[in-house]
């Protein structure tokens, strides 16, 4: 595997998932892997779990983990092609990539959208530019529409907490103060689509996806009737699509209460707002998957290194 980019980037999700248990199961098994080389972890947003699951997943390989925030340390990066740089850029994506390729042997870009120019935000050219001017494999910790290191960790997690042949997985919208990426929701459906899995989406009118990733996925604007007989029930906020990037609802009746949520499992990629998204009584309760979720994102992260790191040798 050169880059990975996209939960399409995934094969066989059953085979991966049963490759990351295995390595959950003993994380050092390789350790000797990544032994001398160099990952670069280039962050033009904030992180928690994505920098340091990334980071612990490289060392677990014998990666030596390299950490920068972009946005704060390094020069303005110019992405247009042809850019007379007279303005607040400083230095071209063409030399910047081709500079960090002499450093790292891969590098991982997290670089979130404008969520103001869908054209700009949907050609993924902060993304796209690593992979073109780098010459080492890019790894993507969420981009402007996607987010495939959380989907395929959703998916591992999801895989450990059930016995039933075909779970039922709900993908909810909840309320935010604030314009949300569409990231996490997108590659969440991507993930869902390659699995054996009862699947629904429920949102409120005005926040459908982009109809190119839901394709034939149900959706159904009633919260309750998509929560009936739900196992698994998955919570995210996202800004409008078709209006894109706007907030056209604050409804509070969208929360998910603990008498919503029922006997089922509740998942979110985190940070949430408690009391806003979700009450304290689900978070604080055993159905709470969110610490797992957290946890998984090691091992979700360290197979994806290992497959690049493997077909690189």
């Amino acid at each position: 595997m050169k880059n990975y980019t996209s939960i399409h980037d995934i094969d066989n999700i059953h085979t991966w998932i049963e490759e990351a248990k295995a390595l959950k199961a003993n994380p050092l098994k390789h350790v000797d892997l990544g032994k001398h080389k160099t990952i670069g972890l280039l962050f033009f947003n904030s992180s928690l779990r994505t920098r340091l699951s990334t980071q612990k997943a490289a060392l677990n390989l014998g990666m030596d983990p390299i950490v920068m925030n972009v946005s704060g340390d390094a020069w303005g990066i110019e992405f247009g092609d042809g850019t007379i740089m007279n303005g607040n850029t400083a230095e071209h994506i063409k030399e910047a990539a081709a500079v960090v390729s002499q450093y790292c042997d891969i590098i991982a870009v997290r670089a979130f959208p404008t969520l103001t120019d869908k054209e700009k935000d949907e050609s993924e050219h902060v993304l796209k530019s690593f992979v073109k001017y780098a010459s080492v494999p890019i790894v993507n910790m969420e981009s402007a529409t996607g987010h495939p290191l959380q989907g395929f960790t959703d998916a591992i997690t999801i895989s450990e907490n059930t016995e039933k042949r075909k779970p039922k997985v709900v993908l909810s919208w909840a309320p935010h103060i604030k314009s949300l990426p569409h990231a996490v929701a997108n590659s969440f459906v991507q993930a869902m689509q390659k699995m054996d899995v009862e699947f629904v989406i429920t949102h409120p009118e005005g926040y459908e996806l982009n109809p190119e990733i839901t394709g034939n996925t149900p959706i159904n604007h009633n919260q309750k009737e998509a929560f009936k007989d739900a196992d698994f029930v998955y919570v995210k906020n996202w800004s409008s699509y078709n209006d894109y990037g706007k907030v056209l609802n604050t409804d509070s009746n969208w929360m998910i209460t603990k008498a919503k949520l029922g006997t089922a499992k509740f998942m979110h990629c985190l940070p949430v707002r408690r009391n806003l998204i979700v009450e304290d009584a689900v978070l604080d309760s055993g159905n709470s998957l969110v610490i797992e979720q957290a946890n998984n994102r090691t091992y979700a992260a360290q197979l994806v290194l290992k497959k690049i790191l493997e077909s690189t040798k």
